[in-house]
């Protein structure tokens, strides 16, 4: 049984106990979410796609972490001009466990 839910943007593919990394969401370490927006349910072969969303279908989940992911370099230059550009990027990531798919 598995479901395709939206997230702070994003489609993840969530089956219980699954952990899955978001980009950060609003809320404290160990509080309990319900995403609303889920998209498609699977359930041994039966098969719900929603219009745009299945109604009365929710993904619950607790969040675990609040952590930062690794750092991507992003460099930049303009050959024969002597112009570099050398930065780098940490994403602020949640951490967040699957509890329940309702449907």
């Amino acid at each position: 049984m598995y479901a395709i839910v939206e997230i702070a943007g994003q489609q993840f593919k969530v089956e219980k106990g699954r952990e899955i990394f978001t980009h950060r969401l609003e809320g404290d370490v160990d509080a309990a979410l319900v995403f609303d927006k889920v998209l498609l349910t699977d359930a041994e072969g039966t098969v719900q796609i929603g219009a745009p969303v299945v109604s009365g279908a929710s993904v619950k989940g607790t969040i675990l972490e609040h952590l930062k992911g690794e750092k991507v370099i992003v460099f930049k230059k303009k050959r024969r001009k002597g112009y570099k550009k050398r930065n780098g990027h940490r994403q602020f990531l949640t951490r967040l466990r699957i509890d329940e798919i309702v449907f």
